[in-house]
C-alpha cells in the first residue's frame, strides 16, 4: 500500500531555543544529518508516495534545502496552523484518502515506525498512532498519553506516548471550524467512534525538543 507523507515542520521550535533562533528545528543536526532527512529517509525506505513538508519558522531554509527534490511545500508563513489546520491546508497537494504523517523531531531505533504501521492498517481504521512504552523513551517529560483496550482501539491516559508518526484519514477536519487547531481534535472525535487505533513500538524513541535532548538521541544512534 502506498500512501502521502506529510512531514510537520513548521513549528517555532520554542523548546530548542537558541538553536532555533537562526535554525528552523528540522534542519538541527542529529548525527551529522538533519532532522527533516532522517524523516525523509524512513517515509523513502517505507515506499510512501508523494511527500509534502509545510513551514513557517525560517522556512526559506527548509524550501532551500529541498530546492531540486520533489518534496512539495505548503507554505505557513502567513499563521501557523498547527498540525491540524496544517494538515488540512496540505490536503490539495496530499490528494484524497488517508495520510501518513511524521513528527520530525524524533529519532526512533528498532525498526522503521512508518513500515509497520503501513502493515498494520486496516480499512475500518480512521486513525492509527504509533505508541511507545514510556520505560522505552528518552528525553521525554511528563507522563504517556493513551493505553489500547484489547482491540487496540485508543484510550486517553495511561503509560504509552505518541512517538509522533501515524495513518490518519483526514475526511472529518471539515468539522473543526477553526483555522488554526491540534490533531488531538480529531483524534477525540474518532476515539469517541471507537475508530481511532495504536500500536506499540518494539524499539527506543527520544524526543529532540530541547538541545540537551542531541546527545541523547545521538547516544541512542551510535548505541
Amino acid at each position: 500500500m502506498t500512501l502521502p507523507l506529510m512531514i510537520f515542520a513548521a513549528g517555532k521550535g520554542t523548546r530548542m531555543a537558541p538553536l532555533t533562533d537562526v535554525t528552523p528545528k528540522p534542519m538541527i543536526r542529529v548525527g551529522g544529518r538533519t532532522l527533516l532527512d532522517r524523516a525523509l529517509d524512513m517515509g523513502g525506505d517505507a515506499g510512501v508516495g508523494r511527500v509534502v513538508v509545510n513551514t513557517h519558522h525560517l522556512g526559506c531554509q527548509i524550501r532551500d534545502h529541498l530546492a531540486g527534490s520533489d518534496v512539495a511545500i505548503s507554505d505557513e508563513a502567513d499563521a501557523l496552523l498547527e498540525t491540524g489546520g496544517g494538515l488540512r491546508k496540505a490536503l490539495p497537494l496530499l490528494g484524497p484518502g488517508p495520510v501518513v504523517t511524521v513528527n520530525p523531531d524524533v529519532v526512533w531505533t528498532g525498526g522503521n515506525p512508518i513500515v509497520a504501521l503501513l502493515s498494520a492498517w486496516r480499512d475500518d481504521m480512521d486513525a492509527l498512532l504509533m505508541l511507545v512504552p514510556l520505560a522505552q523513551t528518552h528525553g521525554r517529560q511528563g507522563g504517556g498519553d493513551f493505553s489500547l483496550d484489547p482491540a487496540g482501539r485508543l484510550i486517553r491516559k495511561g503509560d504509552l506516548v505518541y512517538g509522533g508518526a501515524q495513518i490518519i484519514r483526514p475526511d472529518r477536519l471539515a468539522e473543526i471550524p477553526e483555522d488554526a487547531f491540534s490533531l488531538n481534535r480529531l483524534w477525540d472525535l474518532m476515539i469517541a467512534d471507537s475508530s481511532a487505533y495504536g500500536i506499540t513500538h518494539p524499539g527506543q524513541w527520544c524526543d529532540v525538543g530541547r538541545p540537551d535532548c542531541i546527545p541523547l538521541a545521538e547516544g541512542l544512534l551510535h548505541g
